[in-house]
Parts: structure tokens; sequence; C-alpha cells
């Protein structure tokens, strides 16, 4: 593993300064989760912000057991939200806010274990194409499994969601023609994190930008498995990243910048970020130590 610690200058590589006045407007939502939050919301907000192309908020819903009835961002207000929350559902009128902002074109970034979240609302599950976990099973959908170089679903019967040991893994370049993953090499190592597999859920129009090979020997389903993926819901756009369990993965350089390039993405449909010169290989992690 080569880890390289940057300065702040050196770890905005890449990145496109915009005026106040030009930068949109992005949520982040965290308060329930079973990962660190407290620790991962500052990364996913500095790394906005190191972009030039955002100013962010983060929104923090009420502990487990709280109030969710009062829980009621005003969505509309942002060009994009990102997720960090993994919790209790939110209230009905919560929920229908949320719909409309992402139909009616807002931008939604969805972040490892909030694929886990909502199980049980159908809107979400579509939006977010494969989740895991909270009781996911064949009624949720089928797995997304990749036969002879296409995605096909699979509804063979079991539980949605799993990994195995936490590790360094390689990731592969399935789509270098969206601007999201354009530049990317076809190859590259992701510092260590949990590699999900067997995701599953209604895959509606999802496209598959990189997996990484789950492999039995640290305790996968031995299949190439979506570990960034974009979708539409309505006008909007979705970047799903199945990365950034917790600061070692979210320090990794190939999460920062798909993270960065996949924000800008979901609000505007476009990336104008050139990829950094410490970008990972396909032999070296390279992570960002503050």
């Amino acid at each position: 593993m080569q880890i390289r610690r940057r300065t702040l200058l050196t770890m905005m590589l890449g990145a496109v300064p915009a005026t106040a006045a030009k930068k949109r407007r992005a949520l982040i939502i965290d308060g329930q989760n079973n990962h660190d939050w407290k620790t991962t919301t500052p990364y996913l907000k500095r790394y906005l912000e190191e972009t030039g192309l955002f100013t962010v908020d983060v929104s923090t819903t009420p502990a487990k057991g709280g109030d969710m009835e009062a829980y009621r961002p005003k969505f509309k207000d942002y060009a994009i939200v990102v997720l960090n929350y993994n919790g209790e559902d939110w209230s009905k009128e919560t929920e229908k806010d949320f719909v409309g902002y992402v139909k009616g074109g807002g931008g939604l970034v969805v972040v490892h274990a909030a694929n886990n979240a909502f199980p049980t609302w159908p809107a979400f599950n579509e939006m977010i194409g494969v989740g895991g976990w909270g009781g996911r099973t064949e009624k949720s959908g089928p797995y997304m499994r990749l036969r002879e170089g296409k995605w096909v679903p699979d509804m063979t019967p079991g539980r949605g969601g799993h990994h195995g040991k936490q590790h360094a893994y390689k990731m592969l370049l399935r789509d270098g023609a969206h601007p999201i993953t354009s530049g990317l090499p076809k190859e590259w190592m992701h510092a260590q994190d949990e590699l999900y597999d067997n995701l599953r859920g209604p895959g509606k129009n999802l496209h598959v930008l990189a997996t990484a090979f789950s492999d039995p020997s640290t305790g996968g389903n031995g299949e190439h498995e979506p570990l960034l993926m974009v979708l539409p819901y309505g006008k909007g756009r979705v970047f799903h990243t199945a990365l950034g369990h917790a600061a070692p993965a979210m320090q990794s350089v190939d999460f920062i910048v798909t993270y960065q390039r996949g924000a800008e993405w979901a609000a505007t449909g476009k990336v104008t970020q050139k990829l950094p010169a410490d970008f990972p290989s396909p032999d070296k992690v390279s992570q960002r130590v503050p």
C-alpha cells in the first residue's frame, strides 16, 4: 500500500475553481447509520468543497427513536443531495418531497451504506437501482450478474447484501466514455474497504461504470460486482457508489475523484474536473491522509 500525504493545495489537483456566485448548493444527510457517519460526513463535505463547485450544508436527522415527523429538509433548495444515511424511515411527507425533488431534476449521490436504507420504500429502491440488507430478498428484485459482457438480472432466491473481510482490491472500468469515468485507467487499486456483493433491487435503467471481483478467498461470492453506478429517475440523475465504508476507504484517491465527479455529474450532467496525478495505479493504492 502506498500512502501519499498531500497539502490541501495538492489534494485539490484536478478541481475546477468557481466563484461563489457560480457555486451550487449541496446537502449531506446523516444522523443515523450503522457506519460511523460522524467521522465520514466531514470527508464528504470537504471533498465537495475542494472542487470549488459547491457550498455544502449538513442536515442531521433526529437520533433513532426521535421525532422523524418533524424532519423535513427543503430539498428543492439544493442542486444535489448526498445520502450518508441508513436509519429509520422518514415521514410520508418527507418521502413525497424527496421523490418530487429527484423526479423533478434534483441530483442524488448515494454513498456506501445509504444503499441499505429504506428497504420497503419502492421509489427509493428504484432511485438507487440495487441495495442490500434491511430484509431485502428476491421480492426486492434481482441480483445483477455480468454474463458475456452484459448485465443480466438473476432472480435466484436469497438475501440482498453481503461482503467478505475488508481488504484493498482492484477496480475494473466498465464504461470509460461516461463523464464520471472518462480518462480513468482500465484498472486501479482501491484502499481497504468492504466489497459489497449480492446487492439486489429493481435495477431499472441501471448503468454500471466500474466493478470489482468479489473473491471467494476473502469471503466473496465469486462474481464481478457493480460498485460505481448511475441511473436516471424522472428528470433527476443518480450517482451510486458502494465504496466508502470508513476513513481509509474515503481517503483512497479513487473514492475522492469518483465521488467529486459523480456529484458534479448529478448536479449538471457534465464533468469539468481533470484526473489528478495521484490517481491510483493498477498495482498500488493511493491515499490522501489529512
